[in-house]
């Protein structure tokens, strides 16, 4: 068999097996994990697109699950040793850590973001993208992440969150922030959208 062929067997394989665990943690806590699926390609290069890899500082990604986003991050230009991965599922943690070996995996509970990095946060971040199931969450839980990962960001730097919801995960009026949203990506199951807010 052609070499070509061989990987692209193995990236269906691996798709496939990333697809049985997130639905195996899916069934045993819905509300943690939040999708049934992971992230499609075009969902991920679209939350990637809003970062840039040349600004400077940590990029945070929260609930990176199996680590397509992450991918994402990576072939848009984000060195892997400047990602701080937040997930709270053990297996998805040893499995990021075998994938992103040079990225700083934390595990824990992402909803309480500013004490969890306290000590890995040492300079402005240059982006926070969340795959974080908000809408699940109580608005207060919500308002908390989005301040807490305000107090992290650099000046002007995103805060990515993806939603399946028809509405905002974290509302557009808020004081202080300005919000903008992807058009609705209909490759990714079910249809996302992208919101993206930033400090003004």
């Amino acid at each position: 068999m052609p070499t070509h062929s061989v990987v692209r067997v193995q990236k269906k394989t691996l798709r496939l097996d990333d697809e049985m665990q997130f639905i195996r943690s899916w069934i045993e806590k819905p509300l943690s994990t939040g999708a049934v699926m992971p992230s499609s390609k075009a969902l991920a290069r679209t939350m990637a697109r809003y970062v840039d890899p040349k600004a400077s500082g940590p990029v945070i990604e929260l609930g990176p699950g199996t680590g397509p986003v992450t991918q994402a991050l990576v072939q848009r230009g984000v060195d892997p040793a400047r990602l701080i991965l937040v997930e709270f599922n053990p297996d998805f943690c040893r499995l990021l850590r075998t994938r992103y070996p040079a990225a700083t995996v934390v595990k824990g509970d992402a909803y309480r973001l500013r004490r969890l990095l306290e000590t890995f946060v040492r300079e402005p971040a240059a982006a926070v993208v969340s795959g974080l199931p908000l809408v699940t969450k109580p608005l207060r839980t919500r308002l908390r992440l989005i301040s807490d990962a305000m107090s992290l960001l650099a000046p002007g730097a995103p805060f990515v969150q993806f939603t399946y919801a028809m509405v905002p995960p974290i509302p557009k009026t808020l004081s202080g922030i300005k919000a903008e949203a992807s058009e609705l990506i209909w490759l990714n199951l079910p249809p996302a959208r992208v919101w993206v807010y930033r400090g003004r």
